[in-house]
């Protein structure tokens, strides 16, 4: 076994391990990127949350109403709200999309309060909770750029609702980032999910887009991760009070910074998140302690230099929360072919 690996960094400290594998091809079900051996870690400490609503200049305050069920706002990126390269964190792009959710139904009238809830949805205690989310990200943002978030929302099934995302530069228009969401009912006061009563789904109808398809659904199964099959496990993650949201369970946004605990350093340096599937199994309070479990699917030696990994994190008991992918593309190609080709064309309009 190879010697520990001690990084400590205020006011978070992370213990890692290295353990090399038998096999260091990537073929190989336990296969890992030469060099890198198996991580398994103890992470814990604070965190700072991106919020995409903190804005003090009229850049965010620009909307439009492009019909009667979508609308257009903008965001400046702000100097906390970037990473160590410069351009907008993921966690950040998620906040502006959850952040221009509900701003679409404020704006359109169908939304109540800061927790996107309908007059018949408070009657009977019930809030929004994402079960499914998917983002294709074409290129970041950058500091001090504004973005212009395209919301609307489209029918998923009897009981759901897909929100339904665009992400432009404003100066130019060409697309950034696009994303979708399936979202359920959960009645807050028994924390268990819920049909839509008829009264919502009446609230709602005038609102809701039956045609437009933004990002086609990912039915390729995500695998149930454990610690044989995992090749990344971060422990000794737990929510901080800042990551709980009006619903008093843990912010979608956090869940994409313990996906991160588990990507080696070496990815997180030369590589950019360019896709993500999440499955949300359950909701995650403030008294949870939490593990990040990683596989690798692929590596940089296939053809278009991508690295893909299969996720989940679970609590210390190994209940799932939550199951995702991730696609990585390398830095170095910048991806300007692919983004100048992404327009309008990559939507569909039945």
């Amino acid at each position: 076994m190879v010697a520990p690996i001690i990084i400590t960094a205020a006011p978070i400290m992370c213990a890692f391990h290295n353990v090399m594998l038998p096999s260091q091809n990537y073929g190989t079900k336990k296969g890992i990127k030469q060099g890198l051996g198996v991580k398994r870690g103890s992470c814990g400490g604070l965190q700072i949350k991106a919020n995409a609503q903190n804005h003090h200049n009229g850049d965010d305050k620009i909307s439009k109403v492009v019909s009667k069920s979508s609308i257009r706002q903008n965001f400046t990126i702000r100097s906390y709200e970037v990473d160590a390269n410069g351009i907008a964190s993921v966690e950040t792009l998620m906040n502006y999309f959850q952040g221009s959710m509900i701003y679409h139904g404020k704006t359109l009238g169908a939304y109540n309060d800061v927790a996107g809830t309908t007059k018949e949805m408070i009657k009977r205690n019930l809030v929004w909770v994402y079960s499914e989310m998917q983002v294709l990200t074409y290129r970041y943002p950058k500091w001090d750029d504004v973005v212009e978030v395209e919301t609307w929302v489209s029918t998923a099934g009897m009981n759901a609702v897909r929100f339904n995302w665009i992400m432009r530069d404003f100066k130019t228009n060409q697309v950034l980032n696009t994303a979708s969401s399936v979202s359920v009912l959960m009645n807050k006061l028994t924390r268990r999910l819920s049909k839509m009563p008829e009264e919502i789904r009446r609230e709602l109808e005038s609102y809701l887009v039956n045609s437009r398809i933004i990002i086609e659904d990912d039915h390729k199964k995500i695998p149930k991760l454990d610690d044989t099959t995992a090749d990344y496990i971060c422990t000794g993650l737990r929510p901080q009070w800042s990551d709980i949201d009006v619903n008093f369970h843990v912010n979608n946004a956090k869940y994409i910074s313990w996906i991160l605990e588990g990507i080696p350093e070496s990815i997180l340096m030369n590589y950019e998140l360019s896709s993500m599937s999440l499955k949300f199994k359950r909701e995650c309070k403030i008294d949870s302690k939490l593990q990040s479990l990683a596989e690798v699917c692929s590596d940089n030696n296939n053809s278009n230099n991508n690295v893909e990994y299969n996720h989940m994190v679970r609590f210390e008991n190994g209940v799932e929360i939550l199951r995702g992918r991730t696609k990585w593309r390398s830095k170095l190609t910048h991806n300007f072919d692919i983004f100048n080709h992404v327009p309008e064309a990559s939507i569909k309009d039945l």
